[in-house]
């Protein structure tokens, strides 16, 4: 079957790595079933993949990709739940000290057929196309957690999400504003910024630069590059919540800060099958849909990854099966 697939690590020069082949069927273990493909999203975890960051040697090749929505055996169209938990896990999947995420330990999704643990399948609503849904299980479910289950942000309060043009950051504009929440955004990129506004933003603002006031809370998906900005534009007892480090993951703690304005830093990883389910739901519900940069069919991923390394994107890049 025709697969995206690490066969090297390169951290300077990623790409180095990336073959688009045919690789053997899926293996499926006992529990687990086959979806046939339909749509799969593109996310710099999987830049971090060909880095060699969560991944050794001997795993390779590993196919590349945390999100997908195809077709089951039933012939019932769903979206894939990307965590996997122990088998004998109950609860919050994502506090699963074993867990993982497709393309980490198994197999992952850009391919034509992707071996799944049941549990993780959620029914695909008609109303969203594949390429749609293929958008949802890690950028906008990682959104939709760090707002309403570990940020508990109610509307009416002020956030920043920083780096608007980010697949998690686009999400969480869109979510927090048809949440009632009013949504600052920043980004080096004047053409990210006005994007960021006709996607919902009430006011964008250059990366660093000072704000009309300070806000109840921060997306945090940049890291170090961003890092004390957010902090210092937090009210006191405001509570910054962290899902990523792109720009890297040790900025200055400026501990001070965080305990005399009584800060919370609160941390957000992923999401689970229910929120997924309760994120469809709510998609469907406000008419909300994913913003998607550009669509490539699967035998052509190499361009989607050469755009996403180039740091120009605004939203999602989606492969077709």
């Amino acid at each position: 079957m025709l697969a995206v697939h690490a066969v090297s690590f390169a951290p300077d020069d990623p790409l180095t790595g990336l073959r688009v082949g045919d690789l053997p069927e899926p293996e499926v273990p006992d529990g687990w079933t086959t979806v046939q493909v339909r749509a799969a999203t593109l996310n710099h975890h999987d830049l971090w993949s060909l880095r060699g960051v969560g991944l050794r040697e001997e795993q390779l090749p590993m196919i590349l990709g945390t999100d997908a929505a195809g077709i089951d055996e039933d012939g019932n169209e769903v979206l894939v739940h990307a965590v996997i938990s122990s088998p004998d896990w109950r609860g919050d999947e994502t506090l699963d000290p074993s867990r993982s995420l497709l393309s980490e330990r198994h197999q992952g999704a850009f391919a034509e057929r992707l071996a799944v643990p049941r549990g993780n399948l959620v029914p695909k609503p008609p109303e969203l196309s594949f390429e749609e849904a293929a958008c949802l299980p890690t950028a906008w479910l990682t959104a939709y957690r760090m707002l309403f289950t570990r940020g508990t942000i109610p509307p009416g309060a002020t956030i920043l999400v920083q780096g608007a043009g980010g697949g998690v950051a686009s999400a969480a504009i869109a979510l927090g504003r048809a949440a009632g929440i009013r949504v600052w955004a920043t980004s080096r990129s004047e053409s990210k910024r006005e994007q960021a506004l006709a996607l919902g933003a009430d006011a964008v603002f250059d990366s660093g630069a000072r704000l009309p006031e300070r806000v109840d809370a921060v997306i945090e998906t940049v890291g170090a590059a961003t890092w004390s900005h957010s902090l210092r534009s937090l009210k006191p007892g405001g509570t910054v919540v962290v899902s990523g480090a792109t720009s890297g993951a040790s900025p200055p703690a400026d501990l001070n800060r965080v305990f005399f304005l009584q800060l919370s830093v609160v941390g957000s990883t992923m999401g689970t099958r229910e929120e997924l389910g309760r994120l469809t739901t709510l998609m469907l519900s406000t008419g909300l849909r994913p913003t998607i940069q550009s669509s490539y069919p699967l035998a052509d991923a190499a361009e989607g990854f050469r755009e996403l390394a180039a740091g120009e994107v605004f939203g999602k890049i989606v492969f077709t099966v």
